[in-house]
């Protein structure tokens, strides 16, 4: 994967370079340095990772990631654009359209285009450090015990507490999160990037989360990438509930709901226990509605036939980009973002809280705290 995205950084940094720097009037030296930034721009993941941290975990200053990341976003808008514009002029020339031809060639219109693209990321990147507003929405379950009739369960996904979004902005998720008065709060992955060491402070105010049934939490793909059993440990010193291939059961009186987590397949790179939904069931009161947290949607019709009712997951950011929905979604199963009725079981797919910090874009993808108030179905 880091190759990959190495390679397409690279492909993309040189296709700017070469449509918007070569065809202007300046010195063939200057188109040489812009060509180079440019580039770097594009591959900066690689760079700082090479550096400073991880491609998972970039360990600089916050300004520095948030100033190479409005770059590079920048130039994959470019890129897209540039081939937008090329496929419009290959075309025009093939039909003859003299007039098309000369539009498209005027020498301002991709420096133009390379100036809005910046304009553009630098909106994006902002939205996506913001602090997330909440969502709420009702899920309506057949055989949900009256005494969990207006249970209120609040989601959280894809915090990725970095030196990006830190313990300043943590704790304000924190603060919102609160302010909801949920009955149980879930956090469905991808709490943090970086090790324990490194995210000791901006993972504390996790600590601070309230809810009367607790802090029940799963893994995603990024706890793997450092040090995960550590992080399990701080989890649960930070007084959450992991659950690993697990459940427990919520109760009112005599009335119970089972919450079920699973964990993340990047396991197997790891050698640790992959994602079974049927350990996590075992033993689970066949009479209670089971609450499925899966960090990755694409499994949603397994658990559907497994009975679950409910399935709550992330790990999408629900595309970030307008448009760029569309390919996450092949990736997840076709689920990307929101509500879905899976052969009976809802399934909801939060935007998140945050982003990963090698690409913290969200255009017209806000992200997200999430209110599920469960109700009897009629």
């Amino acid at each position: 994967m880091v190759a990959v995205l190495s390679t397409i950084g690279l492909l993309m940094g040189l296709y700017v370079a070469w449509r918007l720097f070569w065809p202007l009037r300046m010195p063939t030296w200057l188109k040489v340095v812009l060509s180079l930034l440019l580039v770097g721009v594009a591959v900066q993941l690689r760079i700082v990772a090479t550096f400073w941290g991880t491609m998972a975990s970039p360990e600089i200053p916050k300004l520095a990631i948030a100033t190479l990341a409005t770059g590079s976003t920048a130039v994959l808008l470019l890129a897209l654009v540039m081939l937008v514009l090329d496929a419009g002029l290959l075309a025009s020339r093939l039909l003859r359209r003299p007039r098309a031809v000369a539009a498209l060639r005027t020498r301002s219109l991709r420096p133009a285009a390379g100036v809005l693209a910046l304009m553009v990321s630098g909106y994006g990147i902002s939205q996506g450090m913001a602090v997330p507003q909440p969502r709420q929405i009702e899920v309506s379950i057949a055989g949900l015990p009256a005494a969990f009739d207006g249970y209120r369960v609040l989601q959280l996904t894809d915090i990725h507490a970095s030196r990006l979004l830190t313990g300043d902005w943590v704790r304000r998720v924190v603060d919102e999160s609160n302010a909801l008065t949920p009955d149980l709060i879930v956090i469905t992955g991808d709490l943090i990037d970086g090790s324990v060491e490194a995210r000791r402070d901006d993972a504390r105010p996790l600590a601070d989360l309230r809810a009367p049934d607790g802090v029940v939490a799963i893994t995603g793909n990024h706890e793997y990438y450092a040090q995960y059993q550590d992080w399990m440990q701080a989890f649960r010193a930070l007084h959450m509930q992991v659950l690993e291939n697990s459940h427990l059961q919520v109760r009112r009186g005599d009335a119970a709901l089972t919450i079920a987590g699973v964990t993340d397949p990047v396991a197997a790179r790891y050698g640790l226990p992959l994602p079974d939904l049927d350990a996590a069931l075992a033993g689970a009161d066949p009479s209670a509605p089971v609450i499925l947290l899966d960090h990755r949607p694409r499994n949603a019709r397994e658990a559907a036939a497994r009975g679950v009712k409910l399935q709550l997951s992330g790990h999408t950011h629900g595309g970030q980009i307008i448009g760029m929905d569309q390919l996450v979604k092949r990736a997840n199963g076709g689920f990307v973002s929101g509500r879905y009725d899976v052969d009976g079981m809802t399934l909801y797919v939060g935007n998140g809280a945050g982003l990963w910090a090698g690409f913290p874009a969200r255009i017209g993808v806000p992200s997200e705290i999430t209110l599920v108030t469960l109700r009897r179905a009629p």
